[in-house]
């Protein structure tokens, strides 16, 4: 077994685990309480506020400082590079879901910018494919389900990796398995390549919310309850390409 396969198993693991909870909790039998229930998707709240505070404290003392440390330390220059690598690198994976979708203009869009950036783009360390207009979009197999019509399930606050879903869960579990440069590298001995290339996207992307997630937590009334909307809005614009708006961070335009 791969550790790309062994990482899934634990992730579906973990989504089973969670979601045993979720069918232990009981509605309130209040109407409004009942109501408010219902809206906000969230039947184990107090387990979730509890794994929220402990991704909190792991983002403050572990995760805030590394990410601003390679932003200060790192030139945009090569932290771009690295950004267009990756994302041409796990370009197959939207490919795969943008087929899976039935959306045959964007899996073209999406295969000819991954060709582009490959070759013209030296193995994607360029997004030559954007220059022309091509621009990239990002799909997983946890919109794919949503397009099928498989509902979210309940909103799951998932330890180290913070909002999710069952479905969403699940999506990221087949998605370890369909790109076949994971299978090259490993073929090639060299698993942990994706690995590395993972933790440095965490961070990456984690550095490019620092001001905006600080805003949107020194803002906030209920920051828990302020990050459950953002996420579960933002899917919602993901699953449906755009055509529901997606809500910004504070600052984040910029």
């Amino acid at each position: 077994m791969t550790r790309t396969h062994g990482k899934a198993l634990r992730a579906a693991a973990l989504a089973m685990f969670l979601v045993s909870l979720v069918a232990c909790a009981t509605p309130p039998t209040d109407p409004a309480a009942r109501a408010e229930f219902e809206r906000t998707n969230d039947p184990i709240e107090p387990l979730n506020r509890r794994v929220f505070a402990f991704n909190l404290f792991l983002d403050d003392y572990v995760a805030k400082p590394v990410a601003r440390a390679y932003r200060d330390n790192i030139p945009k220059f090569f932290r771009d590079r690295f950004r267009d690598f990756y994302d041409n690198a796990t370009s197959p994976v939207t490919f795969i879901n943008d087929v899976l979708q039935g959306q045959s203009g964007r899996a073209a869009e999406t295969a000819t910018r991954f060709t582009v950036n490959t070759t013209l783009g030296i193995a994607g360390l360029f997004d030559v494919a954007g220059q022309y207009g091509l621009k990239k979009h990002k799909e997983d197999f946890g919109q794919t389900l949503a397009v099928w019509g498989m509902g979210e399930g309940p909103y799951l606050m998932v330890p180290f990796l913070g909002p999710s879903n069952p479905r969403d869960l699940t999506g990221k579990v087949v998605d370890n398995f369909l790109n076949p440069i994971s299978y090259g590298l490993s073929h090639a001995g060299v698993a942990w390549l994706e690995i590395v290339a993972g933790v440095i996207d965490a961070v990456d992307n984690r550095a490019g919310l620092l001001e905006p997630m600080d805003e949107l937590r020194r803002t906030s009334l209920d920051f828990y309850a302020a990050v459950r909307s953002l996420y579960r809005q933002n899917r919602e614009s993901e699953i449906s390409n755009g055509k529901v708006k997606k809500i910004p961070l504070p600052g984040e335009d910029e």
